[in-house]
């Protein structure tokens, strides 16, 4: 089920809602989780119900590893616990190199070998790569000594709570299951239900109204177009590099506000990344739950920073080829992984210089890499990441109409350069004007969507806003796009 549908904004979340309070508000606690757990089955069902069996024997899987962890812990023989943490990460890294890695290996070994293995043609289970780091880091917590309590019902609905389910927040037991037991949490708090409206509302507006319009002209540039003039490349990687910070980040103030309805606070994955002035605070507004992930399970164990200094940049680079091909069986992907690990290598020995640069010259220079970065995540092939990229420079780009720049400089001629500059666009060429220059500094510049929503009060000038921005989100209802991260 999709958050952007009539059935999940009228009919689910609303059924859900009222009636796991209702159970809750007589004291049958039990029935309350069991219902939100049925309802969360329920809602990643609803795609394809073939999946149903895959996410449960999951669940069941990592239990019971779980468990038995936590028995070896208590009986003091760590090192049993920790053979059984290999096993229980081995098996979920098993699963989900089947689903999303087997057609990429196999072509991978046509490729080199010269053979022609047939391909498995798997379809990606939704919300598998997030499930299984959820798992991941569920085993290592419980062999850590950090999870405090075991209960089946418990597990089930931390895994598969319906908000985060599908594209995250990546999320801890410790900091989920507390929240479900808070004996406040049982009761409708209507400042949280009002804080929740209005963050999904935001994020529906920014999904249907913002991200979905920047599509249609990236999916111009990256997949129609041949030949790029420079305008049409930079309008395509600008375009993409809103339509998936607006898309993603839209997601999970979706999730967010429907796990607040419930009094249950998801982590925060966004805060404002395209104001960054290096890539390092980048990875630390932008995904945030991933980067917390890749920190504690991937870079840390690997030694972190208490190695020696070569060591500690092959660090970064190990983790961030990870990134790359947790996002997606493909060379592109790794690529871009491995351009951010570079960059981080880059910025910690500029910083272990004692270099420094000018504010604005280090946030041009860091959205400029990401914008960059972005153009080979999105392109299906090194061949279309290039194309874009020759046309962004020049290279290879379709010429613009003759005398365009020199009709710049002149007032008289200045919207006729215009209207010229922007014509191969197309009919939309103003309406992509306007919304790079709305859009692309809203991105940078204003509060984010949990500031908002945590200043929410129903005055009237809020009012009005929210009324407008829920009846725009629901005139684009009927689109049912796909969210992006639903493909990772």
């Amino acid at each position: 089920m999709l958050f952007n549908s009539y059935g999940y904004v009228f009919l689910f979340l609303p059924v859900v809602l009222a009636v796991y309070f209702l159970l809750s508000r007589r004291r049958l606690t039990i029935g309350s989780k069991a219902w939100l757990l049925f309802g969360s089955l329920v809602f990643y069902g609803w795609w394809n119900p073939v999946y149903l069996p895959l996410i449960v024997g999951s669940i069941v899987f990592n239990f019971v590893i779980g468990k038995a962890i936590l028995g070896q812990r208590e009986k003091a023989r760590f090192s049993s616990g920790r053979s059984l943490l290999v096993i229980g990460v081995l098996g979920n890294l098993a699963l989900l190199g089947y689903f999303k890695y087997a057609d990429f290996f196999i072509s991978n070994i046509n490729a080199v070998g010269h053979v022609t293995l047939p391909l498995l043609r798997v379809i990606l289970p939704l919300g598998i790569s997030f499930f299984t780091f959820t798992q991941i880091a569920f085993l290592v917590d419980t062999e850590k000594g950090k999870v405090k309590e075991y209960n089946a019902l418990n597990y089930g609905l931390f895994v598969t709570f319906f908000p985060h389910l599908l594209a995250g927040p990546i999320i801890h037991h410790a900091e989920m299951m507390p929240q479900f037991d808070r004996l406040r949490n049982k009761v409708v708090d209507y400042r949280n239900v009002a804080s929740g409206i209005c963050l999904f509302f935001i994020g529906l507006f920014k999904k249907l109204v913002i991200a979905d319009t920047f599509a249609v002209w990236a999916t111009n540039g990256f997949d129609t177009l041949n030949q790029l003039t420079v305008i049409q490349a930079w309008v395509a990687s600008l375009s993409y590099t809103l339509q998936l910070y607006y898309d993603f980040s839209g997601y999970t103030d979706m999730a967010l506000g429907s796990s607040l309805m419930f009094n249950i606070k998801l982590p925060i994955n966004f805060n404002t990344p395209y104001r960054s002035l290096d890539i390092q605070e980048f990875w630390r507004r932008w995904h945030i739950t991933l980067s917390r992930f890749m920190r504690d399970y991937v870079y840390i164990p690997l030694g972190g920073n208490r190695v020696a200094e070569w060591h500690i940049l092959l660090n970064l680079m190990i983790t961030f080829f990870v990134v790359g091909l947790w996002h997606g069986a493909g060379w592109t992907f790794v690529l871009w992984g491995c351009m951010h690990g570079a960059a981080l290598v880059i910025h910690r020995l500029w910083k272990r210089s004692g270099f420094s640069m000018p504010s604005w010259i280090a946030w041009f220079l860091t959205f400029n890499f990401i914008n960059i970065g972005w153009v080979f995540f999105r392109a299906k092939t090194f061949g279309d990441a290039l194309r874009v990229l020759g046309g962004m420079v020049g290279i290879d780009a379709a010429p613009l109409p003759k005398g365009v720049w020199t009709q710049l400089w002149h007032a008289g001629s200045f919207i006729t350069a215009l209207d010229n500059l922007f014509g191969a666009l197309g009919n939309n060429s103003k309406a992509i004007l306007c919304m790079l220059i709305i859009f692309l500094p809203l991105s940078i510049f204003f509060k984010n969507s949990n500031e908002v929503a945590e200043g929410f009060r129903p005055n009237v000038t809020q009012l009005i806003l929210f009324v407008l921005v829920a009846w725009l989100s629901v005139l684009f209802l009927g689109t049912y796009s796909e969210f992006l991260y639903f493909r990772f």
